[in-house]
């Protein structure tokens, strides 16, 4: 298949954002989460990204000046997200991609897990890995990929790379740095990216 054919399957079992919290949640209530990872430590990230995602619904805002820059797009396009439940920077962003593709009835919103979705994932790696979330905005009817983001801002993706550099990987105590950042953040720099790759930019 090509990227497209393959764009097109994932699209055809999609959630939208209402569906795939209902999902989380319906798994949750049994002790369960998405993916292949089904340990006690991935339900507990689960709880932690339900809470999460349910704090920016509440409280995200979007800055009045890129609302109006996203409602001026005109060509119609699909942002595929491709995510877990238990994944903590999707949780952050999540809510404010949604309430960004809200402003614009010509992009819709649609989420697929990244273990049901192996082949989709393949074509969009980031420095060889599957970090997750990672948004692609596609024009079904050109079938083409206009751009894509993730899987975290392009701020907390240098703070990831530093860390990466000095100590080989990510500890616990950086991710919860990395949180910190991501709250006081408040989806700023995650609707400032999107908005700028909406424009071209």
């Amino acid at each position: 298949m090509n990227l497209s054919q393959i764009i097109d399957s994932a699209l055809e079992k999609a959630q939208s954002y209402k569906h795939f919290k209902t999902y989380i949640l319906d798994l949750f209530s049994q002790g369960k989460t998405t993916g292949d990872n089904q340990s006690e430590a991935y339900i507990n990230y689960t709880e932690l990204s339900l809470q999460r995602m349910k704090r920016w619904e509440k409280i995200g805002k979007i800055n009045p000046e890129l609302a109006e820059k996203i409602k001026t797009i005109q060509q119609e396009q699909t942002w595929l997200v491709i995510t877990e439940a238990w994944c903590g920077d999707a949780a952050h962003a999540l809510p404010f991609i949604e309430k960004l593709a809200g402003l614009n009835p010509k992009i819709e919103l649609k989420i697929v897990l990244r273990d049901e979705n192996e082949e989709l994932m393949n074509q969009f790696l980031t420095h060889g890995g599957k970090s997750i979330p990672k948004l692609i905005a596609y024009d079904k009817k050109q079938k083409e990929v206009l751009f894509t983001w993730g899987p975290r801002p392009e701020e907390a993706m240098q703070l990831v790379m530093k860390e990466k550099e000095l100590k080989g990987e990510l500890n616990e105590e950086f991710r919860k740095k990395l949180q910190q950042w991501f709250n006081k953040d408040k989806g700023k720099k995650t609707v400032n990216d999107l908005v700028e790759l909406s424009m071209g930019k």
